[in-house]
């Protein structure tokens, strides 16, 4: 089962074997939740560039260029690329990428930047969504990965144990989030709310810390929803809620129960219960909410969920109910699958970007201040497709919502370890043009006040995640397991999972 067409399918590449292994991707990819872009002109030209740079200093440094890639020097030079196909937009220097001792400093200075991903997922081991199978087969019949050929795939690599060594291992994350997505047909759920829960407990019982977070997903206007929150809130004590106002995401055709979050009649009785659940778990008070995410080829193909994917419900909600905090992932951002350069189009004609503008413009126009937003492929897919857009887009979030409003969510592990995500917003500044023009404040240093609020102190203040919860991650088991993957691992993939689109 998959959210696209055999046709759309067959158009398609799998991103592990087909994408060249950057530290930054060079095209858009996408999980079966929508059709990616063809590679631009200038993700073409950033691409010849990594290259060249990356054989130019691997070959100094007597490495291969994969390996060369893995290193702290590989990231930096990546970002060198970045700016010379984009514009000055990362702070890095062509002298970091080209002295390891200089990328290696720096990487270790910061390795213990503490971080929270309120945003990731892995599948099932049951799962049904086969266009993430026939990617993985298509790996071994590309014999690109030897261990594959002839193996029927499972979909390992987005399963727990590729999960967990992608966030914690391969990444500078220190506490991750698992969310989820529901379906009108119980098969198609990513996980069940029961197995959020069920990896929570065991990698904190195993940890001995708290180290993960799980969403337990909610379905408005589906029979008995109201009761399934009741048990969850009982048996499996979610840390937070989320929900998709399309209603099933993942099969739209099927999508017969969307809704907005100012639905009184449908919503207010559940606010009314998060209210109660939060006197005693204050996390509890945390509503997430799927917006966005729907460019003009969704857009035609589902017309009529539209006005439930924007953000014109949120202000009221918000307003309605100030006890709670209303965070919305992907900030509303619209233009994905091949879109991103709608974005900034607009942007540049009109100064609003879909939903994004929207978004920020709430706290002024309700006189609220419990909204929230969270970065998830607002950030993963316009850094690789237009940095330009990413940096107006986080310059109208942070002077509309606030610095202490955006959290940080990577939408891993869609796109692969979400380390090149970590350092693209460290090193990513809105250029000064940008700031005068439109009154945008800058980001800052990478451990810097606005930098650090986004990164995880938001999201600690949100779900209690207190300075001695933080202290009892220094040395448990996964710090000591990252220490000597560290020492003796052999260094990210660099890959990413789903789909790319090769064009013509």
């Amino acid at each position: 089962m998959s959210m696209m067409t055999d046709e759309d399918l067959a158009r398609l590449a799998p991103a592990e074997s087909s994408l060249f292994a950057s530290p930054i991707p060079v095209q858009s990819v996408s999980s079966d939740e929508f059709m990616p872009a063809p590679q631009t002109e200038r993700q073409r030209e950033f691409e010849a560039r990594v290259k060249a740079i990356g054989s130019e200093l691997a070959e100094h440094q007597g490495l291969s260029r994969r390996a060369f890639f893995k290193t702290s020097a590989g990231m930096a030079a990546a970002f060198v690329a970045m700016n010379d196909t984009f514009g000055p937009l990362y702070m890095v220097s062509r002298a970091e990428a080209a002295t390891p001792e200089m990328a290696n400093a720096r990487a270790a200075a910061l390795k213990g930047q503490f971080i929270m991903d309120m945003h990731t997922h892995f599948l099932r081991d049951d799962t049904r969504l086969e266009g993430f199978v026939r990617s993985r087969e298509a790996v071994g019949k590309a014999g690109w990965n030897p261990a594959l050929v002839g193996k029927p795939q499972t979909l390992e690599d987005l399963k727990f144990a590729n999960y967990f060594k992608e966030i914690y291992l391969d990444s500078d994350t220190k506490v991750a989030l698992i969310s989820g997505s529901g379906s009108e047909d119980p098969r198609d759920w990513f996980l069940t709310n029961e197995m959020k829960a069920d990896a929570r407990t065991n990698v904190n019982k195993q940890s001995g810390t708290k180290r993960m977070f799980s969403h337990a997903i909610f379905m408005p206007g589906m029979p008995g929803w109201l009761e399934k929150v009741d048990r969850d809130l009982e048996m499996l004590k979610p840390d937070s809620f989320k929900g998709y106002t399309v209603g099933d995401n993942t099969n739209k055709h099927l999508a017969r129960h969307p809704w907005h979050l100012d639905d009184e009649k449908l919503m207010y009785p559940f606010y009314e219960k998060l209210v109660k659940a939060s006197k005693s778990n204050p996390s509890l008070a945390n509503v997430c909410v799927h917006k966005g995410l729907f460019p003009p080829s969704t857009t035609r193909q589902f017309p009529d969920l539209v006005k439930y994917a924007d953000v014109r419900d949120v202000g009221k909600a918000a307003k309605d109910w100030p006890q709670l905090n209303f965070v919305i992932y992907h900030s509303g951002f619209r233009f994905t699958g091949g879109a991103q350069n709608t974005g900034w189009e607009q942007f540049e004609k009109t100064g609003r970007i879909d939903w994004v503008t929207d978004l920020a413009e709430i706290p002024a126009k309700y006189g609220v201040n419990n909204v929230y937003g969270d970065l998830g492929q607002i950030f993963a897919q316009s850094t690789v497709a237009e940095p330009r857009l990413c940096a107006a887009m986080l310059g109208q979030l942070v002077n509309g919502l606030g610095a202490d409003r955006i959290v940080w969510g990577t939408d891993a592990v869609w796109t692969g370890a979400p380390q090149w995500q970590i350092e693209a917003l460290r090193r990513l500044e809105i250029p000064e043009e940008m700031q005068k023009r439109y009154g945008f404040k800058p980001l800052g240093a990478p451990d810097g006040p606005v930098k650090n609020a986004i990164f995880a102190e938001n999201s600690a203040r949100l779900y209690r995640f207190t300075q001695g919860m933080r202290a009892g991650l220094e040395n448990d088991i996964v710090a000591r397991a990252k220490r000597i993957y560290d020492e003796q691992g052999d260094g990210r993939t660099n890959l990413a999972y789903g789909y790319v689109n090769p064009g013509a």
